[in-house]
């Protein structure tokens, strides 16, 4: 079972906890002024990236609160969360080995 940290509730099962998609997406400052392919931009496209990826993250059956997760989308594990507003920490992941074993 995956175990997910809630930065307020402590490590959970995945299965208490909803992903909404990719985090640090900023809002148009004026969406009445925004160009239509802008605003497609906002609301359809997203990053699909092969390694740490940030997502937002509900504890849907917890505290019901949001925050922050880095992601490794190769390993699906997880690196940090961090709750919303606070800025992205700074994670590197060890990359295997010629051998396959970690460095």
């Amino acid at each position: 079972m995956l175990l997910v940290e809630c930065p307020y509730c402590g490590a959970r099962p995945e299965i208490e906890f909803h992903c909404g998609g990719e985090a640090h997406i900023a809002r148009p400052a004026v969406p009445s002024e925004t160009d239509d392919a802008t605003w497609t931009a906002y609301l359809y496209y997203r990053t699909n990236p092969k390694g740490v990826h940030a997502e937002r993250w509900n504890h849907l059956h917890g505290c019901r609160r949001w925050f922050n997760a880095l992601r490794d989308t190769v390993s699906d594990k997880f690196l940090a969360t961090y709750p919303m507003g606070t800025p992205r920490p700074d994670v590197q992941t060890a990359a295997p080995a010629a051998n396959g074993e970690a460095r």
